[in-house]
């Protein structure tokens, strides 16, 4: 099993340049109401049932790199030319290249709600990072939980269990900073309440919390069947 925070320095050295970043595609969809959506290259994650397949798994070979202007430039052509007035970044892990990320969000229209879709490990991992990114009030950080306990996690994603621990962290980190956020779990546990307890210890009960829907893509699907535990998402 891989260490989360020793994989986001390897995929760093390959999808960050400076200040630039990999992408593979820009395009509005239909999420959130109608959303601008950058598709990043790279994850610090290997979730069995990952829709991204390339721009995740063959990060070297997938996309082109994009400066924070360019980004923002494309991100805003295709809000304004939809009427969208929400923007994110989707297909890989969008705080993998902390210094793009932050000139990024410096550039966007401060009437567009951007929308961070992360899965929490380096804001976890790092609380500065959280800070840095409290001084953006157009901001919505959706973190997307892998399971309801370490094991769940550790079986989604074949991480080390203590990934689930900077996940939770940094729901934390975002309510000291008082940045709006909302959970998406992913789980196929019947009994989430013990989960549902530690959110309230935590002071999280009031945070809205979305389940998240497993696509099974045709090749999520032919993925999970290799592995053979393609039943166990079926039931």
């Amino acid at each position: 099993m891989y260490d989360p925070i020793q994989l986001t320095s390897i995929i760093e050295r390959q999808v960050v340049s400076g200040f630039q970043k990999k992408y593979y595609r820009f395009r509005p969809t239909r999420f959130y109401g109608g959303i601008a959506t950058a598709d990043t290259v790279g994850c610090n994650l290997r979730c069995i049932f990952c829709w991204s397949d390339r721009s995740v798994w063959h990060s070297r070979e997938t996309g082109s790199f994009y400066t924070p202007e360019d980004v923002a430039e494309k991100l805003h052509q295709i809000a304004y030319n939809h009427s969208f007035h929400q923007i994110r970044i989707s297909g890989g892990e969008p705080t993998i290249g902390r210094k793009h990320l932050l000139k990024l969000l410096d550039l966007i229209d401060r009437k567009l709600l951007f929308i961070l879709e992360t899965n929490g490990i380096l804001l976890g991992f790092d609380p500065s990072y959280v800070e840095d990114l409290s001084s953006f009030p157009n901001l919505h950080v959706r973190v997307s939980i892998k399971g309801c306990n370490p094991d769940e996690f550790s079986w989604f994603t074949n991480c080390r269990r203590e990934g689930f621990r900077y996940q939770l962290q940094s729901l934390s980190n975002l309510l000291d900073q008082n940045i709006s956020f909302h959970i998406s779990l992913v789980t196929l546990c019947d009994n989430r309440q013990d989960f549902y307890s530690q959110l309230q210890k935590m002071g999280l009960g009031k945070i809205m919390l979305e389940e998240e829907i497993i696509h099974l893509y045709p090749k999520v699907k032919q993925r999970l069947y290799r592995k053979g535990v393609l039943d166990k998402f079926l039931a």
